[in-house]
């Protein structure tokens, strides 16, 4: 089969604008508990998009642990490429896509630093061996899979089961200003209600054209 003849008819839900909570957030919750309840995988993942400081964009998928009225966290290695983009660019946008139920939801925003506080409280809660990773992962940077391991072995030998929060490792907080609820639907004719902040601390809502 060709790729181009690859397509699938989206016809499990609706999304209109009596449904839809005025919050974005309680909307989110809402479609997250449903993910969670549908037993899509790894619900919590989603693709960060950030862009450095020459304008190069670069993706990758990461796990949500948290979020509320005051934005979304994710933890990484601070010196990671994430990490240098976000430095020199804080603006980064956020892709949840469920595709058993049809739909994704897309977040832009500005990303800031958590708590030492937050990040500390969440590191103490990973398995050891990940938080051991946290020390053998110069992320982003060359290695060979030896040198990983015995990186590995290393740390292990210096902290045992009780390793310290590193000073490169820690959480970032997206502070949203833009959501997109994205619904599938017949002939292509999706669901789309975005959301902007509109400096009321409030939300205005409309429906994009699919």
């Amino acid at each position: 089969m060709s790729v181009s003849d690859l397509r699938q008819s989206y016809e499990r839900g609706v999304l209109l604008e009596n449904q839809a909570a005025i919050s974005p957030i309680d909307q989110f919750a809402l479609w997250f508990d449903e993910a969670i309840a549908a037993q899509v995988p790894e619900p919590n993942a989603m693709t960060l998009a950030t862009v450095d400081a020459s304008g190069q964009p670069s993706a990758r998928t990461v796990l949500i642990k948290g979020f509320d009225a005051r934005g979304f966290t994710f933890f990484t290695n601070y010196d990671s490429r994430k990490g240098h983009d976000l430095l020199a660019n804080p603006r980064a946008a956020l892709l949840f896509f469920w595709q058993p139920l049809e739909r994704q939801v897309r977040i832009e925003g500005v990303v800031e630093r958590v708590s030492p506080e937050e990040s500390e409280a969440y590191f103490k809660s990973r398995p050891v061996g990940s938080r051991i990773g946290a020390w053998a992962s110069n992320q982003s940077q060359p290695i060979t899979r030896d040198a990983l391991e015995a990186r590995e072995r290393e740390f292990k030998a210096r902290y045992g089961d009780d390793p310290p929060r590193p000073p490169h490792w820690g959480g970032y907080r997206l502070v949203p200003s833009y959501f997109e609820f994205w619904q599938g639907r017949p002939s292509r004719l999706h669901d789309r209600l975005r959301y902007r902040a509109d400096g009321k601390q409030g939300w205005a809502m409309d429906r994009l054209s699919p």
